[in-house]
């Protein structure tokens, strides 16, 4: 029975290594490091009285340094038990409780189509290596001399040239047997219904394969060399084979480079091809990088799997920084115990290629050192704007930070971060108040942020030890209670809904218009938007609404929604949402609103309970309502945590209608 790759991937990636091999081996607990998950013992291939035999769970892999032997969870049951590779491959399903796949004959030929496209690929990649080294080909090598690659490198990575012909890569491989449908599923060709005669998708461009985590070649990359190109580079479209969200390029050589003796602990993403063959050539194996795109969640999982903790290298100039951002909102409701980021940001206007080329892989091993983790940069995000000199600014920073770390999902993670929030406020505003610069803080607001983000906001000496006096200050510091003059997150999104998507006022227009804000701008903003929908009536689109709505003053007050709801990935309030999923998003919230808006007119009814029993000294009525009154306060916490439902809808569903924009 032939199993597919995917299915293969799965078992192993829910079964740790170390939960098979440790069925056979005792872990010796000194060299054995579990938060690490780097497990060592003696050897059960051959006999030995100290532990050589190494085992580790992130990269699925066991090696003896003794005898030598290595492999995956399958080669250890087949080499030390005597399985056959169905029998282990049956264990290991059995141990991540997945169901064996049953016979499936047209995803046996699914598979074999697949293996046929990727023989096509290869005959692909051959033909542009050749390329490369014809007279054609002369202008891409000098191209790659100037940037300083050597002979050996453009082998390693076959890198080709791709000639300026509609037809050469076509017709070369119909000289070869290959049928026109093979060519168009491999995405070697632009074809359609509309397009009379296909032609080549590359024409002059240098080519980089992109392979697999298999190392089988999947898609191409292709650097224009003419200077007037519509797209500078160009990558192959969805495939059978290549689905660029999920594809790393240089993932497989990158996680080799790992798994040696000497291999380097964690993987690099950096922002290009160039830079990724740049740094390998100059010793730094370990580089990834994403497909032209901003970084994926699956792109993000995928180095995970391979890391703990990888690093993002961006450019030290806006752009980089705001693609960093990214990464912070795609990373964090994602991040658990041991598993998180690092961001490397280079000096401005300098690339990996630029640090490496010059004085080799020094000046970039400097950046990496100085990478920083994730907190840091939430930090960094949130202060760098400066300004915190009002109590109003300060609770704005404040309710920021607490909205932004509260899509972590790892309750514990979560935990430690808005101690760690805590802590960095405590901190930043004692410094940041008049008076307090001769003891090490801040001299104004504007300077302690900037000063904050750089030094992660924390004050000379130690915080640790006050931290339960932090919280306590914190608690009854009136900047929460600043806070309430932003509209809430269950209110915003109630708001920012209807406003992306008016049509939903026609199923429910009395229901939704009756909504009582308690927000004094929402109170403002409802108004005007009802007095816009009445009208224009059912022919309102967004667009025109926005636009009525900034007339009438709002655009500062939409910008903050729209800004709240993406910190909170609450996609479902944004207009990418697909009609279906604002709906189903939109009745969820709107009934936590009203419960909420229930529970909260229940308790102050029991408390006045308790205020008249007290006065008559009623103990058994006041017991009974303050146990009535737990009863609601452990309501209020249930649903609070339900909220979590209305997170992610249209991410899930995929259901979106195009790229996030803001509001203005």
């Amino acid at each position: 029975m032939r199993f597919s790759n995917d299915f293969l991937d799965e078992i192993r990636d829910r079964v740790p290594i170390s939960a098979v091999v440790g069925r056979r081996v005792t872990w010796d607990r000194k060299k054995t490091n579990v938060s690490r998950q780097d497990y060592w013992a003696c050897c059960p291939f051959h006999g030995e009285k100290s532990p050589s035999f190494h085992c580790e769970d992130r990269k699925g892999r066991y090696h003896c340094f003794g005898c030598g032997v290595s492999g995956d969870h399958f080669r250890f049951l087949t080499d030390l038990e005597g399985l056959s590779f169905i029998e282990a491959v049956q264990q290991v399903a059995d141990m991540a409780g997945v169901a064996m796949p049953q016979p499936d004959p047209q995803a046996e030929r699914r598979e074999r189509e697949r293996t046929t496209l990727q023989d096509v690929m290869e005959m692909a990649t051959q033909f542009f290596q050749d390329q490369l080294q014809t007279a054609n080909g002369a202008r891409a090598r000098a191209y790659l001399r100037e940037r300083g690659l050597t002979g050996r490198t453009i082998e390693t990575f076959r890198l080709g040239y791709a000639p300026e012909s509609r037809n050469a890569l076509k017709e070369y491989l119909a000289s070869k047997g290959v049928p026109k449908e093979q060519i168009e599923a491999c995405g070697l060709v632009v074809h359609g219904p509309d397009i009379p005669v296909s032609y080549d998708r590359f024409r002059d461009r240098i080519m980089f394969p992109i392979l697999s985590s298999r190392d089988k070649v999947i898609a191409f990359g292709g650097r224009a060399m003419a200077a007037d190109a519509m797209a500078k580079y160009l990558n192959s479209n969805e495939t059978e084979l290549f689905h660029k969200g999920n594809v790393l390029y240089n993932f497989a050589r990158a996680r080799r480079a790992m798994q040696g003796a000497d291999g380097a602990d964690t993987l690099i993403a950096v922002e290009g091809y160039m830079d990724v063959i740049a740094l390998h050539q100059a010793g730094i194996e370990n580089a990834v990088a994403p497909l032209g795109t901003a970084l994926t969640e699956n792109q993000l999982q995928l180095m995970w799997k391979t890391t703990p903790v990888p690093v993002l290298c961006f450019d030290g100039d806006g752009a980089g920084q705001r693609a960093a951002f990214r990464a912070v909102d795609l990373a964090l409701p994602h991040i658990k115990p041991g598993q998180s980021l690092r961001f490397a940001m280079l000096p401005d206007g300098k690339d990996p290629d630029d640090l490496v080329k010059r004085d080799g892989r020094q000046p970039f091993d400097r950046v990496l050192s100085e990478a920083r983790p994730l907190a840091e940069m939430v930090w960094m995000r949130e202060t760098q704007a400066g300004g915190f000199d009002t109590p109003e600014k300060r609770a704005e920073l404040e309710a920021k930070l607490k909205q932004v770390v509260t899509v972590i999902a790892d309750e514990n993670v979560r935990r430690h971060y808005q101690q760690d929030v805590r802590d960095r406020l405590y901190a930043f505003f004692q410094g940041s108040q008049p008076g307090r610069a001769e003891r090490g803080g801040f001299q104004n607001g504007g300077r302690g942020a900037g000063q904050g983000a750089r030094n992660g906001g924390r004050p000379p000496g130690p915080v640790a030890s006050s931290r339960g006096t932090i919280s306590d200050r914190l608690a009854r510091s009136g900047l929460v209670r600043g806070a309430l003059d932003q509209p809430t997150l269950r209110e915003s999104v109630l708001a920012l809904t209807i406003v992306n998507h008016p049509q939903l006022l026609e199923d429910e227009y009395d229901e939704i218009a009756a909504i009582d804000y308690e927000n004094v701008g929402l109170q403002k903003l409802w108004s005007s938007l009802l007095t816009a929908v009445a009208e224009a009536g059912s022919s309102l689109t967004r667009e025109v609404l926005i636009q009525k709505l900034e007339a009438h003053g709002h655009g500062t007050l939409l910008r903050g929604l729209d800004q709240q709801i993406r910190n909170a990935r609450l996609w479902i309030a944004t207009e990418i949402a697909a009609s279906e999923d604002a709906r189903e998003g939109y009745g969820q919230a709107l009934a936590l609103y009203k419960r909420a808006r229930a529970l909260k007119r229940q308790r102050m009814e029991l408390e006045r309970e308790i205020a008249e029993a007290t006065e008559t000294e009623d103990g058994s009525r006041i017991e009974q309502v303050i146990s009535a009154l737990h009863e609601v306060q452990l309501e209020v916490a249930r649903m609070e945590n339900q909220e979590a439902i209305i997170d992610g809808f249209g991410v899930m569903s995929g259901r979106v209608k195009g790229p996030a924009t803001g509001h203005g």
